[in-house]
This record gives structure tokens, sequence and C-alpha cells, in this order.
């Protein structure tokens, strides 16, 4: 691992410590309950905490498409998996064997950069898992103008198209360009959001909280000592329902039972803050997917306004395209009633509004985690070999 060295912080450090001392500043809770919370996660090993469903981490090799990735993360219901280096070999570095992290977010930044629409509509009915005959029918238009078009038809049509595509959908998908040539592995080198910083499996829980925390990451893979392999892949929203399951228990009590003002939040500047302040709905990057199924929204994204896009998912989709609504709650909520709405809605964030139903604020899974814990002087240069604040500047 590399050694220690004097490094010059970056502006993205500059901003994770600059959001964290604000939201720190900002608590009203006792101290000696943040140091008795901190000293209790800083006990906890990493191995503690529940596996992925199924009890096995989705990883998606560096050389696979990105149809067949899309449809990886499709078919499991999740929204980023690591990426294994096909060259791994036996090495027992885990820098040799993963190449970072890949996610929808990557996706639609490769996507936005210069694909032919056509085939950004063919990719986003893979997206959605829309692969059915009935299902593709009026979605496949462009992909069949941009050349994705099943052989054994003769019509050129997108309902002929559709109806003859069927269960080889993949298969056509995988026989046109860009997506035959273009591999995870080019896309998350292009496109990487976060480093791939894991933690060994007798790492504190502290050390995975700012992780997703003040550092930014939406998850941190976990690795056995001597043994690269991912063993673990926790996640912010994993976290947030880690936490609902400690309710009941004296400490989650005692710190859930404040109001949100006494730790903090909502943390949000004025100028985050438009002059309508009322909720019109509410976008994640889930239905972000949704702009790989309409070609003609990424031909000219960069003049389709949030309500054009919102209002063109609402009405042309049942179901799959549907904007997750808003969940919102008040300013005197308690941040045990924001851990259980993060957790039973399944979503990242919640907006504050007053008695008027006008946003005056956002509360994100980041926000909730940084509430339990705060960051001891030196914690991760004097808990790894090497110092994370040098991997997160790389």
């Amino acid at each position: 691992m590399a050694g220690k060295q004097k490094i010059t912080k970056s502006s993205e450090l500059s901003s994770c410590d600059s959001y964290f001392e604000n939201v720190q500043c900002r608590k009203k809770v006792p101290f000696s309950l943040q140091q008795t919370l901190t000293a209790a996660f800083a006990e906890i090993p990493a191995s503690s905490f529940p596996p992925v469903p199924g009890g096995k981490v989705i990883e998606i090799l560096e050389d696979t498409s990105v149809a067949d990735a899309v449809r990886i993360l499709s078919e499991r219901n999740i929204m980023a998996a690591p990426v294994k280096k096909v060259d791994a070999g036996n090495s027992s570095d885990w820098r040799d064997r993963y190449l970072g992290i890949i996610d929808y977010s990557a996706i639609v930044l490769w996507a936005a950069a210069g694909i032919g629409t056509g085939a950004v509509g063919a990719l986003g009915a893979v997206a959605l898992g829309v692969i059915g005959p009935v299902a593709v029918a009026g979605l496949t238009a462009a992909a069949v103008g941009g050349g994705v078009a099943a052989e054994k038809g003769a019509g050129k049509d997108a309902s002929t198209a559709a109806d003859n595509l069927g269960q080889d959908f993949y298969k056509v998908l995988l026989q046109e360009e860009p997506f035959k040539s273009t591999t995870v592995g080019s896309i998350v080198k292009s496109y990487r959001w976060s480093p791939f910083l894991p933690v060994v499996t007798n790492s504190s829980m502290l050390s995975i909280l700012l992780l997703l925390s003040k550092y930014r990451l939406r998850n941190v893979p976990v690795i056995e000592p001597g043994n690269p392999d991912i063993q673990n892949f926790i996640t912010q929203s994993a976290i947030v329902q880690g936490l609902e399951g400690c309710k009941g228990r004296d400490w989650f009590d005692c710190i859930a039972a404040h109001p949100i003002s006494n730790v903090g939040l909502p943390f949000v500047s004025a100028d985050e803050r438009g002059p309508n302040k009322k909720i019109v709905g509410n976008l994640s990057i889930r239905d972000i997917r949704y702009l790989l199924l309409k070609p003609e929204l990424f031909s000219s994204f960069r003049q389709h306004t949030v309500m054009d896009f919102m209002n063109t998912v609402v009405s042309t989709t049942e179901g799959t395209g549907r904007v997750t609504p808003p969940i919102t709650c008040k300013p005197d909520a308690t941040l045990g009633s924001l851990v259980h709405a993060l957790a039973s809605k399944s979503v990242h964030r919640i907006h504050v509004v007053n008695q008027s139903e006008e946003v005056v604020g956002v509360i994100t899974l980041r926000d909730v985690i940084s509430c339990f814990v705060y960051e001891p002087p030196n914690h991760f240069d004097n808990y790894f070999s090497f110092s994370t604040k040098e991997m997160l500047n790389d």
C-alpha cells in the first residue's frame, strides 16, 4: 500500500471538510452523546453488518458490454456494481483486481456524451427491463432508425421490429454499435464518480459511516484481510436501513428523539432554493434512467426543462416510468421519523416543508448518516496503512 505523504487538499476534499464541519457545528445534541455514539461505532467491525440480499456481491467484468451491464443492474434491481479486471490473476492486492464501480450515473453520462439517439432508445428498454414484444412496441422506433432491428423481420417499422425482437432483444442489441465495442471498463475510466476505496472486514463501522457521509462515497466494498475478493457492498441506503433496525435500543432512541433542528438539519443554503418553493415533483437516478428510453429527449436534453422531463415520463408510461412522488416532513420532525421514512420508502432524500407546503430544506441519506458520528482527529491516517485523503485525491 502507498506510504503516507504530505498532500495538498483538493477542492473536493475542502468541500467535504466544509460540509461536515457545517453540519457538526449546527448540532445541538450534547457532545457527550456524540462521543458515545462515535466510540460505539468505532468498536463495531464491518463484518457485523448484514450481507447484501442473496449473500453474494454482484460483480461485472471490465470487458462486459454496456448493454449486458445495464441488463445485470436491471435484473438484480441494483444501481451500482464493482468492476473486476479480467487480468486480475491471483494477485492478493485489491488494486490489481478491481477497476472501480459502474453505476447508472456513469452510463447516462456516457450516453449523453454522444452515442446515437437510436441506440439510446434501445439501451433504455434494457435499463427499464422492457424486453417483451408488446412492451417494446412503440419504444424501439428510434432504435430501428439507428440500425437496431431484428434480421428475421422484413418490416422496418417499430411495431414489426418489436414483435420480431422478443427474447432476442439483447442478442440483437449486442450486435450493434456502440454496444458491441464499448465496455464497462472504458466507461468507468472516463466517468469515475468516486474512488474505489474498500475497507477490510475488521475495519470499524465508524470508518464506513464517515466514508458514506463526509467523504461522499455512495458505496463501500468490504474485503477480508489477505483476500481481495469483495465480501460485502455497503451503501448509504443499507446504512439507513440498518439504523432503522436499531429502533428500541437506548442509544438510537436517545438521538432519534431529537428534532431535526437539533442535529443540524436541514442543511441547505439560500441560493439552493428557488423563488417558487412549492414542490412539484422529485427526481432520482432511477427516474433519470428513463432518458435512455426516450431518444428525442436525449437529442435536445439541453433545451428541455426538468418539468418537461417529468411530464413526459408521467404521460408516456404506466408504472415503469412513473416519477417517484416527493416525500416530505415538517421542521419539527424527529430524526427517528426521518430514518423510518427513508428506510420504509426506499428514497434518498426528504424535502422539509413549512405549514404552507413550501420547501425550506432538503435532507439526504448523507445528511442523516452525518448526524450519528463525527471524525476523530487523524482517524483514517491512524487506522489505515495509507492516507485515505491521498486516495480520495486520486
